[in-house]
């Protein structure tokens, strides 16, 4: 996808872009006053004119003469050189005066007191604007009508249309030109804060997360993207401190299992180059295959609980839920640890709604389930009990998944830390320590909650509870992406 056009830009077209269109219309607005005033100046003129021509209409015996006097031309005298056309026609359409042939309109409409009537004509290969008007001559046979039309180019009219608009486009385009002035020089100004943080960004090493901007460099709207990326630093430096701890951790876990096959490995190496001496170190040999096989266990143990920590934590944990039975979840697990629960001689009971349908991955949900049991089978004291229980709570229908034991518990001021990886309250017992930190990133995953407290219901042990939310209903089997 294409970048954006640059910021700076972008505003002063927001800015200047209406600025002009509201500049064009007060133009045209301002052009439509002026010419209607030199409209209205050009018809007064041509009206006036053509009542000084009737004015000078006589009689001659039988006829009516007209002669055309200087005033009634005297109205045109203009530096445009306008040119004047004059006609005075009888009624029976006989020329008294002016010019033969002058256009006269096709339909008559006269109007006001002065029964006028403004037209726009050629003639003599030139516009016009003329008007035509009326007189009644009276003598005792009647009244005769007399026709006086007068016709004048535009060039004067043109003119006092520029002289009326022109000085204040003028002022609108002065006006407009110190906008763009002061909007590029306002953004020029405004925008420096911005360019000083990506100067500051682009300077420093993406490697070292010790980047904090100072928002109360920057304008009250950016200072929520500063503190969004002071927080999104800040983020990204305890993820990366996390990932080294991790490493180191697991690097430690590993290192000892791996030592020990190795010098395993290499007895059983100087054994086979010492055949005769198998029979005497017999029980020697069969106590290093089990102690191999033990620390295999331990690093195949380890290498799962990582690689299932990994899945959970992974960005797309959360999307692609699917409507799942965790009352069937539990059951199953329980069926998959009832024989280490025999051996270890714990009562493992299960008491599960009949149905209680969560949005989570199934294969996370399942893992999810089977840590915490295996966590409470592991702690728990031979001949203790360990209980798994499904419900649902609440009117909105959130689920609960509790597993509590009678086993040694654990101590509140500890009890956050057993989320921590690789973190085991007991030392000597078996455990990776990443059991309850993959329960708690799994939980996430699926936006529950986990929460350690004392089993109430027994004088000491462990009562862990996941609450699910609601998954409402079945057509949201799929959450938010």
């Amino acid at each position: 996808m294409p970048g954006r056009a640059s910021l700076r830009l972008r505003l002063a077209l927001w800015l200047l872009l209406p600025l002009s269109v509201f500049v064009a219309l007060c133009g045209y607005l301002n052009w439509r006053n002026a010419a209607e005033v030199a409209d209205y100046v050009q018809d007064h003129d041509l009206l006036s004119s053509a009542k000084v021509l009737s004015d000078r209409l006589i009689w001659e015996g039988d006829d009516v003469q007209a002669s055309v006097p200087p005033s009634a031309l005297s109205l045109f005298v203009s530096p445009e050189r306008d040119r004047v056309f004059l006609s005075v026609t009888g009624a029976n359409g006989e020329l008294l005066a002016g010019s033969p042939d002058f256009p006269l309109p096709a339909v008559r409409k006269p109007e006001g007191v002065d029964r006028a009537q403004w037209y726009d004509t050629h003639f003599a290969g030139q516009p016009l604007r003329a008007v035509v008007t009326t007189r009644a001559m009276y003598e005792s046979a009647g009244s005769r009508d007399i026709t006086i039309a007068v016709g004048k180019t535009e060039g004067s009219r043109d003119h006092m249309l520029r002289t009326l608009w022109w000085p204040s486009m003028e002022y609108l385009l002065i006006a407009l030109v110190l906008a763009i002035v002061l909007a590029v020089a306002a953004l020029t100004l405004e925008l420096r804060p911005i360019v000083r943080l990506r100067q500051q960004l682009a300077q420093r090493d993406p490697l070292h997360l010790d980047l904090v901007v100072d928002p109360a460099a920057l304008h009250s709207e950016l200072r929520p993207v500063a503190d969004t990326i002071n927080r999104f630093v800040g983020q990204l430096k305890a993820h990366s401190e996390a990932q080294r701890r991790f490493i180191a951790d697991a690097a430690h876990q590993l290192r000892t299992p791996l030592a020990m096959q190795a010098s395993q490995i290499e007895f059983a190496r100087y054994t086979r180059q010492h055949r005769g001496e198998w029979d005497t170190r017999r029980a020697d040999m069969d106590a290093m295959w089990v102690a191999m096989q033990t620390s295999n266990r331990r690093l195949v143990d380890v290498t799962n609980k990582l690689l299932l920590l990994a899945q959970a934590e992974h960005g797309d944990a959360h999307t692609r839920l699917e409507r799942v039975d965790l009352a069937a979840v539990a059951l199953r697990c329980v069926e998959q640890l009832a024989a280490l629960a025999d051996r270890r001689r714990i009562d493992l009971g299960l008491e599960a709604a009949q149905e209680a349908v969560v949005l989570a991955q199934p294969a996370l949900l399942d893992a999810l389930a089977g840590n915490l049991l295996d966590n409470a089978l592991r702690y728990t004291q031979e001949g203790g009990r360990v209980t798994v229980g499904v419900r649902r709570v609440g009117a909105e229908g959130a689920v609960e998944l509790t597993v509590e034991d009678n086993g040694p518990g654990i101590a509140p001021e500890v009890r956050e830390r057993v989320f921590e990886r690789f973190y085991r309250v007991a030392q000597d017992t078996e455990g990776t320590g990443l059991g309850l930190a993959i329960v708690r990133e799994i939980a996430r995953a699926f936006e529950a909650n986990v929460d350690l407290a004392a089993n109430p219901r027994e004088a000491s042990g462990l009562l862990v509870t996941v609450r699910f939310p609601p998954a409402g209903p079945a057509s949201e089997a799929q959450a938010p992406g």
